[in-house]
Order: structure tokens, then C-alpha cells, then sequence
């Protein structure tokens, strides 16, 4: 048996290019004029300023919103109080103001409770947060859960604070709300589904994760006149607590998800990174890899860990979900990553443009998969009474053709299609397609997709 071609995915081992639902491509400039808009924006897993994105995403694709009452229990979490700030700020004692949110609002430590008080120098620093590694760009922290204040500034106008008294100001408030996220279904000619999630809680950070937002966006709305077979289902959520509170409210519903895909980090100059599903050889899985090598991008694969982004959450164990991540250089990878650094300038037009092509071909890659069931599934059926033995018995090619019937037996489950059937045993597309007639006409096997 030779290697195996999927001939209606490739022709030569290279991805053909159909478009089955591109009405209109954007370009890069399209996506980073989205960032740089999104990109004042306060946001946290709370508040208005998530509500303020979803509104301008709205725009441009027209998002369901969901608002989740503080208290309410999700899954084994609960949704906290809700943060707003409007106004932060350190000054020295010459009232001059040294540390600005207005300025940055990485500045201040997300979900810091307010404050107004004057400090030594001692007492100030165990609210001061700085990145040694990153000396002159200001970190961005967080403390969500654990009651605290704080101001985030560079490790080297830390070090060369005046051993004076400060007035510190915190203008913020954290109070009973909800929490917001954004939904997008464009339905399909099926309910089964292609998932495609991006978090929403970051504040001024362009790659982490404006570019997954943006590429998301622009992806959903080149999908929004498709006539596809799959439904696509797109959520812009906060990052943890929020695929948290959308998965404790569709626990009935997840097993429609087929495929899917955490988009972020998507915006810079490095190569493309995957990180495979908990399951690690699911389609999506197999067909991510398929195109990133057709396409000769350079990239890495990456096994599943339980840390991350919301691809940990859709892949918990009760949930096991086959949805992958999708990025450039993985957090915590770059220099840049979580500090001022990641601003307009480190994310490029070009870079946004192959990443949002690229997710295209892997969804039309996905669309033209054919998966059928095994209607016999308990032991191989009797292939003899069905006169399966006597066609293949005068077959010339006897032998592949008898067992593409079996490995389409055996993997019709309703999870493999016939292109992963015919890689994973190496028999050709043209016997596994001719296996395929054979069994539908003997009622074998049913078409889902």
C-alpha cells in the first residue's frame, strides 16, 4: 500500500483552495484598524469596558450578549463582583503626579479596590509591581480573586524612587454586577459544530489578545453569508471564569461541538504554534497540522497541558472537547508578553492577514471532510451474506480494497472522516471512496456530514 493522498483535500500533497464561503477577504489593515480601536479600552474579566468591546464588535458582526448575575454559581466557581475604575494615580510629595492610569491603564493592578492615602516609601512598595526582566516597560497584574491594590510601573523608575511620602488614589469600585460575554451562531445545514473562542479580558495588549479578537471577528464575519455544513459558533468570553460560566450553561448541548479552536497571540513576527487537543488525534488536530505543512508555514506543534488559555477549560476531563489552540509564540514565550511592550507597534498588518487566511483554509479544510456512521458498529458485520466477499474476491486490488472496507468499518464513528481514514491506514482515496459506495449500498453506512 502506498502513502495515502486524500484527493479531495490535496492534489500533489498541497492544499487546493476553494472558497465556500469567502464573499470578501479583509486585509491586515482591516484588522489592526479593529485593534487600534479596542486598544484604549480598559478591560478586565468584569465591567464596562468588556461591555464597551463587545459593543464595538457588534459593529461588525452581530453578537448575542449574555450577562451573568454576581454570586452565581458556574460550574465550581462563582462570578465575583464587579470592577469599574475610573481614575488612578501616584504622586510625590511635591503633588507631582509620577504614576498616571490615565496614562497607561496598565498602570494600576486589575481589580484593585480603592484607595486614598498618603505612604512612606516602605509601606508603598509592597503595592508596587515591576518586571526586572523588562525594565523599562510596565507589567500588567491582576488580582481578581484575592482582595488587594496595587500600581504597576518600570523596575527602573522603581529603583529611583525618592525615599519620601507618596499620595496614592484609586478611583474604582467593586460591587455586585455581572459578568459579559459575546455570542455569535451562524447556523449551518447541520447542528453539529465548529467552536471558535477568544478571550476578551485583557487590557491594553495588542497581541494578548486584541489579535485574537480581531482575527476571530473578521473570521466570523467573512462566515456570515456562507452556506456551509457545519454551524459556527463564536465566543468572545473572559478569559477562565468566562468559558467557565458558557460551559456550565450548555452542559447539554457541548456534544455538537466537533471541531474547535482558541485563537490568540496571533498579531506578531513569529511563527505559528499549535497546541492539540486533550484527545491529541482528533480531526482538528490532524487537519491544523495537514495545513500548516501543505502551506509550508513554519510552525511548531505542541502536546496538551493543563494550562494555558480556555482551550484547558473546553478540554477538562467530564467536557473533552476536541478543541486546539492556535497561536503564534505561546505566552509567556516572549519578552514582551504581559508588559507595556505589547503595543500597536509589536502586532503587524501582515502577520494578522496570514494568521486570519490561514484559520480560513483550516475551516475550509474542515468543510470538505465526509464523515459517515457505522450503522453495525457491535463486531464487524457479515460481509459475506451482503455478496461484499464475491465483489472483492474478483477485485484486482483485492486486497486494499478489502480492508479500506474494514478500516471504514471500524472508523466510521461518527468522529473520523474518510481523508483521516485513508492517512491513518494508508490506503488511497480512490479505494476508500470506492469501500465507501460499496457499504452505502448494502445500508452499512449512513452519511452524517
Amino acid at each position: 500500500m502506498g502513502r495515502a493522498i486524500c484527493h479531495f483535500c490535496s492534489r500533489n500533497g498541497r492544499i487546493l483552495k476553494y472558497s465556500f464561503y469567502l464573499k470578501t477577504t479583509p486585509n491586515g489593515k482591516d484588522l489592526y484598524n479593529l485593534i487600534e480601536k479596542l486598544f484604549p479600552i480598559n478591560r478586565s474579566i468584569t465591567g464596562d469596558g468588556v461591555r464597551e468591546t463587545l459593543s464595538i464588535i457588534s459593529g461588525i458582526i452581530p453578537l448575542e450578549i449574555t450577562e451573568i448575575p454576581s454570586g452565581t454559581k458556574v460550574l465550581d466557581w462563582e462570578i465575583p463582583f464587579e470592577w469599574n475604575i475610573k481614575d488612578a494615580w501616584i504622586k510625590n510629595s511635591r503633588g507631582e503626579t509620577i504614576v498616571d492610569f490615565q496614562q497607561s491603564n496598565l498602570h494600576v493592578l486589575n481589580y484593585s479596590i480603592p484607595v486614598n492615602k498618603q505612604l512612606n516609601l516602605s509601606d508603598l512598595k509592597e503595592h508596587l509591581f515591576t518586571n526586572p526582566e523588562m525594565p523599562d516597560h510596565i507589567p500588567y497584574r491582576t488580582s481578581y480573586h484575592n482582595p488587594n491594590w496595587g500600581f504597576c510601573l518600570p523596575h527602573n523608575q522603581f529603583t529611583n524612587l525618592a525615599d519620601e511620602t507618596y499620595e496614592v488614589f484609586i478611583d474604582s469600585t467593586l460591587a455586585p454586577g455581572s459578568l459579559t460575554y459575546g455570542e455569535y451562531l451562524i447556523k449551518g445545514t447541520t447542528d453539529e459544530e465548529v467552536l471558535i473562542s477568544t478571550h476578551i479580558c485583557h487590557p491594553s495588549l495588542a497581541n494578548d489578545n486584541l489579535s485574537g479578537i480581531a482575527v476571530a471577528t473578521f473570521l466570523a464575519k467573512q462566515l456570515m453569508q456562507s452556506k456551509a455544513k457545519y454551524s459556527y459558533r463564536f465566543l468572545f468570553v473572559p478569559s477562565t471564569i468566562g468559558s467557565i460560566a458558557w460551559l456550565s450553561r450548555n452542559e447539554k448541548t457541548v456534544q455538537n461541538i466537533k471541531h474547535g479552536l482558541v485563537l490568540t497571540l496571533l498579531g506578531d513576527s513569529s511563527m505559528f504554534y499549535y497546541k492539540k487537543t486533550r484527545r491529541a488525534r482528533t480531526e482538528i488536530d490532524r487537519i491544523v497540522i495537514k495545513v500548516l505543512n501543505d502551506l509550508e508555514k513554519k510552525h511548531k506543534v505542541i502536546d496538551f497541558y493543563p494550562y494555558g488559555y480556555d482551550e484547558r477549560q473546553y478540554c477538562s476531563p467530564s467536557f473533552n472537547l476536541p478543541v486546539g489552540r492556535l497561536s503564534r509564540k505561546p505566552h509567556g514565550e516572549f519578552p514582551e508578553y504581559h508588559t507595556s511592550a505589547d503595543n500597536l507597534d509589536f502586532v503587524k498588518p501582515e502577520k494578522l492577514e496570514e494568521s486570519l487566511e490561514l484559520i480560513s483554509t483550516v475551516l475550509e479544510e474542515i468543510e470538505r471532510q465526509e464523515v459517515y456512521l457505522n450503522l453495525y458498529p457491535k463486531g464487524e458485520p457479515m460481509l459475506g451474506k451482503r455478496g461484499l466477499f464475491k465483489v472483492i474476491g474478483g477485485d484486482a486490488q483485492s486486497k486494499d480494497l478489502q480492508m479500506a472496507i474494514l478500516w471504514m468499518l471500524n472508523m466510521s464513528d461518527g468522529d473520523h472522516s474518510m481523508c483521516f481514514i485513508s492517512e491513518l491506514s494508508g490506503i488511497d482515496m480512490e479505494t476508500i471512496q470506492r469501500a465507501k459506495e460499496l457499504l452505502l449500498g448494502v445500508e452499512l453506512l449512513k452519511k452524517l456530514i
